[in-house]
């Protein structure tokens, strides 16, 4: 369950980094200015947004389209089961690092990215006292690792039975922090450009969860030199990393149930069926999801169904149940 709800929160990020991209070869950038004929209000030109989640009002069809695109790409990713999926990861897993150094040197060569560095670096330390912190932590850390959404137990299936998992754990582990790290310089250089350019601190131009990325750092590009090359390879580099999230998950939803029903799904045409399904299926239905009350159902699922609080008390009971059947000795 935890899994589809992942899927469903992924997905219209995915579908909303396409969205920007294509937006980005604009000779103006739409963010780059408020005279857009959509700027009346709280409406915004991608959300829309209704007056609340009673009120879905109708679809939102260019965000559909992109939706329709990242289906259609999750679709031919693991159409193949493993053996496409593990080619296609050669690509989303990789060039995204050579998007990340592209813009981690631009945004450290802007003026003003040290005050936005510093302020990456030294955080409010009694913000420590703060339990939501501390939740947020937690979910964030279960959430890049894959733990306790079984995502891990699934495709780890695929490897030989005799196979150095616990290097394979070391290895992600450092890579993934590693990442993130790396990836705090990209995005508060930025901002801390964007606070120079403005003339306020920095935490006046910070976001928060999808904020970030869809609103703080396209400003932020809008105000450089060559704006659209800036955000197309962000943007660039945000699809290619959900890809890689999006179809992982749903590959290890297609492993599940192939693995309890193998006669029914195994086979050389089953599979591409089942996928197709499965994903036409998925499409349809998150179709509520790109209406203009939409982010409303989005919000629930990010909040309550696919991190935080979910996460958070199923890796308690996973632990609770491991450490009762096993004892702590084994």
């Amino acid at each position: 369950m935890i899994i589809s709800f992942c899927s469903n929160a992924y997905i219209l990020i995915e579908a909303w980094a396409v969205f920007y991209l294509v937006f980005s070869f604009r000779s103006q950038l739409p963010w780059a200015t408020c005279n857009n004929t959509w700027n009346t209000g709280n409406r915004r030109r991608m959300l829309a947004m209704s007056g609340g989640i009673e009120e879905l009002g109708s679809v939102r069809w260019e965000l559909a389209l992109c939706l329709l695109v990242c289906w259609v790409i999750c679709y031919f990713s693991i159409w193949k089961s493993v053996r496409s999926s593990g080619k296609v990861a050669y690509f989303t897993a990789t060039f995204p690092y050579v998007m990340l150094l592209v813009l981690l040197v631009r945004g450290l060569t802007l003026p003003g990215a040290s005050e936005g560095i510093y302020y990456y670096l030294y955080p409010d330390i009694n913000r420590l006292a703060d339990f939501q912190v501390w939740i947020e932590a937690g979910s964030q850390i279960f959430f890049s690792y894959s733990v306790s959404e079984g995502l891990l137990h699934v495709l780890g299936s695929y490897n030989e039975y005799n196979n150095n998992c616990y290097k394979d754990c070391f290895w992600i582990c450092l890579l993934n922090s590693g990442t993130s790290f790396v990836a705090g310089f990209v995005v508060f250089s930025v901002l801390g450009f964007m606070a120079h350019k403005q003339g306020v601190p920095v935490e006046t131009v910070t976001e928060s969860g999808p904020g970030l990325a869809f609103i703080a750092y396209p400003q932020a590009t809008a105000l450089m030199p060559l704006p659209q090359l800036w955000t197309v390879c962000f943007f660039l580099m945000l699809i290619l990393l959900a890809v890689d999230t999006h179809f992982v998950t749903v590959e290890s939803i297609f492993t599940s149930v192939s693995d309890l029903f193998p006669k029914f799904f195994r086979g050389p045409v089953k599979h591409e069926i089942f996928v197709l399904i499965f994903c036409l299926f998925s499409f349809l239905v998150q179709l509520t999801l790109v209406t203009e009350g939409g982010i409303y159902i989005f919000q629930l699922i990010d909040f309550y169904g696919s991190t935080r609080i979910s996460v958070n008390c199923m890796a308690i009971s996973e632990c609770l149940a491991v450490g009762w059947i096993f004892g702590e000795i084994n």
